[in-house]
């Protein structure tokens, strides 16, 4: 499966990038903008903060946005019964953040959030017109006024040895949001899978940026861009012992968007979180991703 490591850089970049995600629903960019200092940060600061009790204060609620959610309440990937191997923070613009941490996280979606609503205007630029015809609005203007990006600051913990039978630090699942926007974690663990069903490692150099398409970008396009399958899987040797940070950004069109044939985002986000939650009645209820 070949997806293709892009230079943010180079004058091609956007016909690559847009070809990427055509053929495989995922690239990788290299020399990107994001200042790798500043997801560095992010990681130590949060580590500590999974590390503390002071995590327990901020118990997600449907009132307050977003929040702490502990593996007791972590996700179920659509279609499986067990529970994902992490925890997790959900920051969004109005919502909570802890007072434990630097502003680190806020600075990082801002700066994550400039680099994808470029990427969606590289794809604009570069999709086939018999497919931009089907788009409701360029696609980086379905971000004007959008309130539901999300910022998931998430934690694989270290395995004990004492997990359920087949449960994994994240189930094969597609996501549920226009884009996602990923500076390559701290340990590998990601991969995707092909049409044949073979399962591949994304590249993770520790400077690259991961982008994939969720639903709501292959609904948008008719399925030119597909809303790839991929995991996390459990690490072995050394590599179990030691946390996996992850910054996915979820990026999420205003609740008006007309995604295809009268849904909007709104609807569509419902729709999937009803599915998820006749599966599991504690599932976060704004999650953006699974």
């Amino acid at each position: 499966m070949n997806v293709i490591v892009v230079d943010y850089q180079g004058a091609d970049a956007p016909q690559k990038f847009a070809r990427s995600l055509h053929e495989t629903g995922f690239a990788v960019l290299i020399n990107h903008p994001l200042p790798q200092a500043l997801v560095q940060r992010v990681y130590d600061d949060w580590l500590a903060f999974f590390d503390s009790d002071a995590k327990f204060a901020y118990r997600y609620s449907e009132e307050s946005g977003g929040g702490y959610y502990g593996p007791d309440v972590s996700e179920t990937a659509k279609g499986n019964t067990i529970r994902d191997l992490k925890e997790f923070f959900h920051v969004y613009q109005d919502g909570r953040f802890p007072s434990e941490v630097d502003d680190d996280a806020r600075q990082y979606a801002e700066h994550a959030k400039r680099i994808a609503v470029t990427l969606l205007g590289w794809v604009e630029s570069n999709t086939p017109a018999e497919v931009a015809k089907g788009f409701s609005r360029p696609l980086n203007q379905m971000m004007d006024g959008s309130t539901r990006t999300l910022l998931r600051v998430l934690r694989y913990p270290p395995l004990r040895g004492d997990e359920e039978p087949g449960a994994v630090r994240a189930a094969a699942h597609e996501d549920i949001n226009l884009l996602t926007v990923l500076p390559a974690s701290n340990e590998p663990g990601l991969q995707v899978r092909d049409t044949a069903g073979n399962w591949h490692d994304v590249p993770c150099d520790f400077a690259s940026l991961v982008v994939n398409c969720g639903d709501m970008l292959e609904l948008a396009s008719g399925g030119y861009y597909p809303s790839t399958t991929h995991r996390v899987m459990n690490p072995t040797g050394q590599g179990a012992r030691r946390s996996r940070l992850s910054l996915p950004l979820f990026l999420h069109p205003a609740d008006d968007v007309v995604l295809a044939d009268g849904r909007t985002a709104s609807s569509f986000l419902q729709e999937r979180l009803a599915e998820l939650r006749s599966q599991d009645t504690e599932l976060p209820v704004r999650s953006a991703s699974n």
